[in-house]
C-alpha cells in the first residue's frame, strides 16, 4: 500500500502528536500559537510559564518566523520521546 510522506499510519494520532509538538516547543522556549494551544485543550498560561515565553509573543499559529534549527529541534525531541516511550513499553513487557 503506497502512502504519501505526510500520511499518518494511525490518523487518530494527529491530535496527540500536535499536542506533543506544542508542548515541546513551549519547553524549548519557542513562541507557539494561542489558538492551537486552546484547540488542543492546553493551557496557554502554563505553556508560557513552562517555556519561559512571554505571553505577548504568543500571537498566531504561523511558524514561518521560527528558524529551521529550532523546528528541527522540536522534531528531533518528538522522535526521541516517542522512541523512549516505545522502549519503556517494551521493557515493561519483559
Amino acid at each position: 500500500m503506497a502512502r504519501g510522506n505526510n500520511t499518518k499510519v494511525v490518523p487518530e494520532s494527529q491530535k496527540a502528536l500536535d499536542m506533543l509538538k506544542y508542548e515541546i516547543a513551549a519547553e524549548l522556549g519557542l513562541p507557539v500559537g494561542k489558538q492551537t494551544l486552546q484547540s488542543l485543550g492546553a493551557n496557554a498560561e502554563f505553556a508560557t510559564e513552562l517555556g519561559s515565553i512571554q505571553a505577548s509573543s504568543i500571537k498566531e499559529d504561523y511558524w514561518g518566523h521560527i528558524s529551521s534549527r529550532d523546528t528541527g529541534a522540536v522534531g528531533g525531541t518528538i522522535t526521541r520521546r516517542l522512541i523512549q516511550r516505545a522502549e519503556e513499553a517494551l521493557f515493561s513487557l519483559s
